[in-house]
């Protein structure tokens, strides 16, 4: 607890100002970025609200937007497609058990779970917008999230446009920081936060002009004054809030109340050390092969238009005079015979200055993992064989598997703040016993991460048949080196397969029981069979009975 921190507005603006002096290092590559790649993502300044439609002088040829639009289409699909199943929930066991499976029960509940999940996902409004991110993530290095309850869908999700917020992180390098500068009308504020904590400037222009747009502040940090573990009180939560007007002449919050969890979650490349803000990816290294694109292009349209439409000189008889195509009509000076010329004549290299224009196009789009994306349409018209595709894809997943690792990193982030929305809305069903107290694990089984898992799957059936071999060839005992119910768990577990699909081990282990029982009782009677038989061959025939007893001296 530090008390000298005094939560008002003087000091959440000024931790403001600390945070845009950070911001203003990079906003200089931000707007270059923005100015090739997306015109339309930034907002540096809060009042530009409502202007969609930017346009950018710089961007000459579509190469920079269609990369952007595939990158985000195939981030979209190969990761997070909300056609089918990218994720599921397991619970991280700690200690000398860390290594022991879940049983049945604990697997099924995790899946009710995750499918749980899946449909608040699917009816909030995050698929819709996770292009937007990657977007963002891919051309700027970074996009912000905001995450927020929601009476009708549980949640509700908003990407902010860059530049209209600033972040900062703690000591382990995660954000726990986020400053929102953003416009919002009279109306909304006063419906929001109420007439009464909205400043006089906001009350009558509610009566007055209710859409005039208001500038408005939303600081969430640390609270390193009256956090408490456990309490229900808004101003002791893990994070406080704080909501305010800029400006508009009053001291007081519109808002002031706190998280236990982080609110906004954000998507980030590599960053260089204790950076704030990354700056290694896409949009970084694609950013000087599409300003040489656009200056090719430009090249090229001068070349072009000197050769259709070049400037004309001739004798100044001609001046005034309609031309013609016909040789001799007005074309020509009667006294000298010469006529209009194009004032350049040049032949220009058209065809060279095409491939080096097509090979920066072709590594813009090579920098946005466009051909992985379409791996199986780049090389299907080119025959070659299934598994050379697979090989291709696996050392291009090698370069795509950094990046994945930082999008499941935030990815994780809104699936654990989902789940404890999750537990104190009570919509889950009871947790069972083995699983209280438990830290949830999520895993990610997206059609990008299983190719990753590939591997491990081609392993485990080289190992099956190393070891089949081997029995069949040395020692049939050692077969019984494979650990049949951990292998189908582990195969079941890198294939994504769901565990209702799965007899637990206690049926397995049931029926191996029933099965030895059996076998147990076939050999009691093949015993009492055989035992008969001597009997009989001892006493004859019609040895039965009490004589065949007495015979044995057991009568």
């Amino acid at each position: 607890m530090d008390e000298n921190i005094k939560y008002d507005k003087k000091y959440f603006e000024q931790r403001r100002s600390e945070l845009k002096q950070i911001f203003e290092q990079v906003k200089p590559d931000l707007q270059d970025l923005a100015d090739y790649f997306a015109p339309n993502a930034v907002r540096f300044i809060a009042r530009n609200v409502n202007k969609p439609y930017i346009k950018s002088k710089k961007i000459l040829d579509s190469t920079t937007f269609i990369a952007v639009r595939n990158f985000a289409s195939g981030m979209m699909t190969g990761a997070t497609s909300p056609t089918r199943r990218w994720f599921k929930t397991g619970i991280m066991t700690k200690g000398k058990d860390r290594y022991k499976s879940m049983s049945y029960n604990a697997k099924t509940w995790c899946a009710i779970q995750a499918e749980l999940t899946r449909k608040i996902l699917y009816a909030s409004n995050f698929y819709q917008l996770l292009p937007e991110v990657y977007e963002q993530l891919g051309v700027f290095l970074f996009s912000c999230m905001s995450m927020e309850l929601d009476f009708e869908n549980v949640v509700n999700f908003k990407v902010l446009p860059i530049g209209s917020y600033y972040y900062a992180k703690d000591s382990r390098g995660i954000v726990d920081t986020v400053c929102r500068h953003y416009m919002e009308s009279a109306k909304n504020l006063v419906e929001r936060y109420g007439l009464e904590n909205c400043s006089d400037h906001v009350q009558q222009n509610y009566k007055t002009k209710p859409n005039e747009m208001i500038e408005i502040v939303h600081f969430v940090e640390p609270n390193r004054i009256e956090y408490k573990d456990g309490s229900p009180f808004s101003n002791q939560k893990k994070f406080i809030s704080a909501t305010y007007e800029v400006g508009n002449g009053t001291e007081k919050f519109l808002k002031k109340s706190g998280f236990d969890k982080f609110p906004y979650v954000v998507f980030e490349a590599s960053c260089n050390g204790e950076d704030a803000y990354p700056s290694k990816g896409c949009g970084i290294y694609a950013l000087p092969d599409a300003k040489q694109l656009m200056s090719l292009i430009k090249e090229l349209g001068k070349a072009v238009k000197k050769m259709v439409s070049p400037a004309y000189q001739g004798s100044a008889s001609l001046k005034n005079k309609k031309l013609s195509d016909n040789p001799g009509f007005f074309n020509e000076d009667g006294d000298s015979g010469v006529g209009i010329r194009p004032i350049h004549e040049v032949n220009p290299q058209i065809l060279e200055l095409k491939t080096i224009i097509a090979e920066l196009r072709e590594n813009i789009k090579s920098i946005f993992y466009n051909d992985l994306f379409a791996m199986i349409l780049n090389t299907a018209e080119r025959g070659r064989t299934a598994t050379e595709v697979n090989e291709l894809k696996e050392e291009k997943l090698v370069l795509l598997s950094p990046l994945l690792e930082q999008i499941h990193t935030a990815l994780k982030q809104i699936l654990d703040w989902l789940f404890y929305t999750e537990l104190d809305v009570g919509i889950l069903p009871p947790v069972p016993q083995e699983l209280q107290g438990q830290e949830i694990e999520i895993e990610f089984i997206s059609t990008l991460a299983q190719a990753m898992k590939a591997q491990n799957i081609s392993s485990m059936e080289r190992f099956i048949t190393f070891t089949a071999n081997m029995a069949q060839a040395v020692d049939p005992v050692l077969i019984k080196k494979i650990k049949g119910e951990n292998m189908i768990d582990d195969y079941a577990e890198f294939a994504n397969i769901d565990p209702s699909q799965i007899a637990p081990n206690e049926e397995i282990d049931a029926l191996r029981q029933e099965q030895a029982e059996k076998q147990a009782q076939a050999e009691q009677m093949q015993q009492l069979q055989q035992g008969s038989e001597m009997i009989k061959n001892i006493g004859g025939t019609d040895s039965y009975g009490a004589d065949l007893m007495r015979r044995l001296g057991l009568g």
